[in-house]
């Protein structure tokens, strides 16, 4: 059976941030993706894990689980943050592999349920030794989305420019047109 449509309005954020963005508010209320195993199908579909992993309920549960210590790391502080990453790094490894196509990298997993969690938090580590400073919350006040800042000059502030871009042009616009 194929998974429903990803409701979120922003996908295809690098994984550490896609599992972040499984938060999101929609008029006012906070929606939350990983509610269930059919949220957590999408999600598993949306990344191109559904093939591996098994929308289980523990899978779910470890991937809350990864979600709440990336929020802490990436909203809160390092040193706060840093221990609960660890925790879910400890469930996982990198085995260097050799292969025809050269030197290559296969995870292994303590158990299999960690895997989605796992590679969520090896994401993460991989974003801020590509570029610490571009992993950005929006600007917009009411939105949680989080994103990667690809802009040429790295100065992107929004999660969409159609959306909290566009709304926070709109609020500027009336407040100034407000005091003429």
């Amino acid at each position: 059976m194929a998974a429903a449509p990803d409701p979120r309005p922003l996908t295809g954020e690098p994984l550490a941030l896609d599992l972040l963005n499984t938060r999101w508010n929609h008029e006012g209320v906070t929606e939350d993706l990983l509610t269930d195993t059919d949220g957590l199908a999408v999600w598993l579909t949306s990344n191109g894990l559904d093939g591996t992993y098994d929308p289980a309920p523990e899978v779910l549960e470890h991937l809350r689980t990864a979600r709440d210590a990336l929020r802490a790391v990436v909203d809160g502080s390092l040193e706060q943050g840093a221990p609960l990453v660890d925790d879910v790094l400890a469930h996982g490894r990198i085995r260097p592999t050799l292969t025809a196509g050269g030197p290559g990298e296969h995870p292994e997993f303590s158990d299999p349920a960690w895997g989605p969690a796992w590679l969520a938090a090896r994401n993460y580590l991989e974003l801020l030794a590509t570029a610490p400073d571009r992993i950005r919350a929006c600007a917009h006040e009411s939105c949680i989305l989080h994103f990667f800042d690809t802009s040429r000059n790295g100065t992107r502030r929004w999660c969409s420019m159609a959306a909290c871009g566009n709304r926070a042009k709109a609020s500027r616009h009336y407040a100034r047109s407000k005091e003429s």
